[in-house]
């Protein structure tokens, strides 16, 4: 598997080595830790997705139209670009069929598979015990108190609840004029409010918002350049970041790695948009979302819908959530 690699990933290197130099610059980090007590409660694990509800699935399943289903997940190989030093690679057997015809008198054969990876590749939902500021996670949780070896005892992936609401495309390409965005493009406040003016869409209370940039393009076999893929990215700054946890979104995806733009805004800290989004708001992430033909149907709104694998104590997981119109 690509990781992160070059130039931009020494350049992102320093920036990680200089964090606490820019954190003591700025006052030491977070003077208001309003942001640890969450407002649904000191027992709170799923955060912003309290706002789902039984009205929203069915106001979500009320804007299906023709029922066009949309793959928005990745097929998954060893040769997708991935954070460093994250990797996968699976392994096929046939237990127990060696050197004979099958198993019983239908002699009946089977293959199996094993898979050795990291669970943030691909398309990924980054759970809420991800991203913490120094160590403090989503609703004060100390990382010392429930960060172990063996799995997460609190904010794992297993205790996010299936994701069926309406989803929101915003095509941040054509809001640029850009068939693909460049790497360090910026979507602030301002543009997200202009993108969906021009759509004619508004983000509301409870959505999941995904953003198309064409960033995959660099995938694809005649434009493929994993190592810049992989490494920089356009994508949402800090006041794109703001505004949508204003809103209460559940949600925010985008067709790029890491979601956030890359090289990191001036000012703006090491993944600081995965900090306002996941440990101060609980709002999920979600990485690596194929939009393409969202985009190109011009299909703003949708049925939204993720149910990830419940794998207890996992900070994050593969997954293949679906659109539908």
């Amino acid at each position: 598997m690509t990781n992160l690699i070059g130039p931009a990933a020494a350049g992102l290197a320093l920036l990680c080595l200089t964090a606490p130099a820019f954190a003591e610059s700025h006052g030491g980090g977070d003077a208001d830790m309003s942001w640890t007590e969450s407002q649904w409660g000191p027992d709170d694990e799923i955060g912003a997705a309290n706002r789902l509800s039984p009205e929203l699935a069915q106001a979500a399943a009320d804007l299906v139209t023709d029922g066009k289903v949309y793959s928005l997940g990745l097929t998954l190989d060893s040769n997708v670009p991935a954070f460093a030093p994250r990797s996968m690679s699976i392994a096929i057997l046939q237990p127990g069929q060696v050197n004979n015809s099958g198993l019983g008198p239908t002699m009946t054969t089977y293959n199996d598979d094993i898979f050795m990876g990291w669970l943030g590749i691909g398309s990924q939902i980054d759970g809420l015990g991800h991203i913490g500021v120094d160590h403090t996670y989503y609703n004060g949780n100390e990382g010392s108190d429930f960060v172990a070896a063996d799995g997460m005892t609190k904010l794992g992936i297993e205790k996010v609840p299936p994701i069926v609401t309406r989803g929101v495309l915003l095509d941040m390409a054509k809001h640029f004029g850009e068939p693909m965005l460049s790497e360090g493009t910026a979507y602030t406040r301002e543009d997200i409010i202009a993108a969906a003016e021009a759509q004619g869409v508004e983000i509301r209370e409870g959505d999941v918002v995904l953003f198309h940039s064409g960033w995959l393009d660099l995938l694809k076999e005649e434009t493929r350049d994993a190592q810049r893929y992989g490494s920089v990215e356009p994508g949402l700054g800090k006041t794109g970041a703001e505004y949508l946890a204003e809103i209460g979104v559940v949600a925010v995806g985008a067709d790029t790695w890491g979601l956030e733009v890359i090289p990191f805004e001036e000012g703006v800290g090491v993944f600081e948009v995965h900090q306002i989004l996941l440990a101060k708001n609980g709002i999920y992430i979600l990485e690596n979302m194929v939009t393409e033909e969202l985009a190109a149907d011009e299909t703003y709104e949708f049925m939204f819908v993720l149910g990830q694998a419940k794998v207890r104590g996992a900070v994050q997981m593969i997954i293949n959530p679906v659109a539908i119109r």
